[in-house]
């Protein structure tokens, strides 16, 4: 069918389904409010893994979030698709692979979603879809999914929508402080415990107290306890004490963000900090950290320091980046050159440029509210 066959009756129900980790959850918001804003009187829910769901936490876009778990057995796929079956009177599948066409087919009453020449089961995933997109491979994850909107002629909204309405506010220092987030999932994307800890002290140097995050996860509190025992001077360690909402408000009222390739690091970048990605394996083409207001220029597959927006990315570029593969040994768990071999000024030349344009945006802000 094409975009002009599409035809919604009033307050119709919405379903986007995006089987994936917590930054891939909190990327499809931008095709959650463009759908929300571009469809009147819609309403939208999201189906998402199980424990994926505090990405959606407080947004004003979502009216209910259904959750399945992460390897669901046979009863678990039935039970939702019992749950599911109609409900919904367009169902948009961000995703080529089987459980979510199966998910969108059984939804929804008209389907939207992508088709990839890759991998067997185009023929029947066709007739799935109502409405069909051809996946490229090649495009920022966003942009990508905006597509589908633009298939049945809705115009972008190109904002991430972060975790809202934090139930306990952090308790922030008084002064200006930096936010550090060292621990990505997987080893792959680490950088050096030697790198964390002196970008520690140069960011104390320059006047910023600094804040730790992570998780309440056992092996990742034995990690940050290797990388900040003994830091010169000491750091604040929030790690595992706030939610998704509370660590977008820390956030936002931070000088400055670092973190490697992971979903805080795509938080950060929503939430308006100037954020500092340390990228390895990965292409930031594909899945870089989407800056406010959306990426007017592509990220390149590879650079020293790319600046877009409130983002900048800093890689390593050896010859071989980006391989887009799991590290130098071929597993989540293997080393990455590019990383390990990734020195730190490097690192801190990108923070001084974050802080140097968050310092002149302030400036520009108390001047502008003094008047002429």
């Amino acid at each position: 069918m094409t975009a002009a066959e599409l035809t919604l009756p009033p307050r119709s129900r919405i379903l986007v389904i995006t089987l994936r980790r917590l930054g891939d959850v909190l990327l499809t918001t931008p095709l959650i409010r463009t759908l929300k804003a571009g469809i009147p009187g819609s309403t939208v829910d999201a189906l998402v893994f199980r424990g994926t769901e505090g990405m959606l936490a407080g947004n004003p876009d979502v009216s209910d979030v259904v959750t399945v778990p992460q390897r669901p057995s046979l009863a678990d796929m039935l039970t939702a698709i019992r749950h599911l079956w109609r409900r919904y009177d367009l169902a948009v599948t961000t995703q080529t692979g089987d459980r979510p066409m199966l998910f969108a087919w059984a939804a929804g009453r008209r389907r939207l979603g992508f088709i990839s020449d890759a991998g067997p089961g185009k023929w029947w995933k066709q007739r799935l879809l109502d409405y069909r997109v051809a996946a490229d491979s090649d495009n920022h994850r966003v942009g990508e999914l905006l597509r589908l909107a633009a298939a049945i002629g809705i115009a972008p909204r190109r904002d991430i929508v972060c975790p809202g309405a934090a139930a306990t506010e952090p308790a922030l220092p008084a002064g200006r402080y930096a936010v550090l987030h060292a621990n990505p999932m997987f080893r792959i994307r680490q950088w050096t415990d030697a790198g964390w800890r002196a970008l520690a002290r140069a960011l104390s140097q320059r006047g910023l107290a600094v804040i730790v995050t992570g998780s309440a996860d056992p092996a990742e509190k034995a990690y940050l306890d290797r990388v900040w025992q003994g830091a010169e001077p000491a750091v604040t360690r929030l790690d595992g004490k706030l939610d998704w909402p509370g660590l977008v408000a820390l956030l936002q009222g931070a000088a400055v963000y670092v973190g490697p390739d992971t979903s805080m690091s795509h938080l950060a970048a929503g939430a308006g900090a100037p954020t500092v990605a340390i990228y390895g394996p990965e292409s930031p083409s594909i899945i870089g950290p989407w800056p406010v207001g959306g990426l007017d220029e592509p990220w390149a597959r590879a650079g020293t320091i790319q600046h877009r927006g409130n983002v900048w990315v800093v890689q390593n570029p050896l010859p071989c980046l980006p391989c887009n593969k799991l590290g130098c040994e071929g597993h989540l768990e293997s080393y990455s050159r590019c990383l390990d071999e990734l020195p730190a000024p490097q690192v801190i030349a990108a923070v001084d440029q974050a802080l140097a344009l968050r310092t002149r945006s302030a400036l520009l802000m108390n001047v502008g509210a003094r008047g002429p």
